[in-house]
């Protein structure tokens, strides 16, 4: 008789293992699309702050106004970093991009010297760049200045078209994993049905029915979450090991954060899902149950 009675208390317990597994499954999912979204934005600022605006001087400075003309650039708020190239460095890198010397034709170096610098990517737009040209071009020491207008342009489109179509995905995906995981859970708590109203009969509180349940969710969901943040930490670092290039837009704080917020959503879904399976049994009627 008391085999039977801890047999049939086995049968009433909810298949915890296929619950986590299968809340682990689509937060592993959701985690990959995040770490994609992630690295998208990350190439896309990648791109944009590799952009290099040229400011070629006036031949006839000394080197006092050349001085005076880097410090200027340099102080200016778009400006992530920069580099002074006089004739003879953009001679030799004229000639190391694969051109020929010049030197059997021309007797001097018909380029100029120049400040070239970064932009950073809140000023990389057309507009903010034509302002910065005319600012510049009011400096008696600038003779021209230049920067990749129809790259910029094509660039930003399509990282702007790709942004919305990451974030159109990673929604999609989002509202597809919660109905997974409610799902999963509610079918969890399904072999469940007859212990939850077997306890309400005998006089039990919905309190104490729903408590040590929400604290197994809450349990369950931290196990599906902390696995599958270990399941994409793993995929980023294999990735990372086969194209090292990944690893230029790496970034901690974003991957962390992922990571929390995969756990904190299987343990909110797995325990928001638990409580309305619990409330459903409690409010049906006996035999509804079968």
């Amino acid at each position: 008789m008391s085999q039977s009675g801890k047999a049939s208390i086995k049968r009433g317990k909810p298949s915890y293992f296929m619950s986590i597994l299968g809340v682990t499954l689509v937060l592993f999912l959701l985690g990959i699309i995040g770490w994609l979204v992630i690295n998208a934005n990350k190439l896309g600022d990648h791109f944009k702050e590799s952009v290099e605006v040229n400011v070629y001087l006036r031949g006839d400075l000394n080197p006092k106004d050349s001085t005076a003309l880097v410090q200027y650039i340099a102080s200016r708020p778009y400006v992530r970093s920069y580099v002074y190239t006089t004739k003879e460095m953009a001679k030799k890198k004229y000639i190391s991009d694969g051109n020929e010397s010049w030197d059997k034709i021309l007797t001097e170096n018909p380029l100029d010297n120049s400040v070239d610098f970064k932009i950073k990517r809140g000023y990389l737009n057309i507009d903010t760049l034509n302002n910065i040209t005319k600012e510049l071009m009011q400096n008696v020491y600038v003779k021209d200045v230049h920067y990749p207008e129809a790259l910029i342009g094509k660039m930003n489109k399509n990282i702007r078209v790709l942004s919305i179509v990451l974030l159109l995905v990673a929604l999609i995906i989002a509202f597809v994993v919660i109905f997974l995981i409610d799902n999963t859970i509610r079918l969890a708590m399904f072999s469940n049905r007859f212990l939850i109203k077997t306890m309400q009969m005998v006089g039990a509180t919905r309190n104490f029915i729903v408590k040590p349940m929400n604290i197994k969710a809450v349990i369950n969901g931290a196990i599906s979450g902390t696995i599958a943040v270990t399941a994409v930490w793993l995929l980023v670092l294999i990735a990372e090991k086969y194209v090292p290039e990944m690893k230029a837009i790496h970034d901690n704080a974003s991957l962390l954060m992922l990571f929390f917020g995969l756990i904190i959503l299987g343990i909110c879904i797995t325990v928001l899902s638990t409580y309305r399976s619990v409330i459903k049994y409690l409010k049906m009627r006996l035999d509804d149950l079968y």
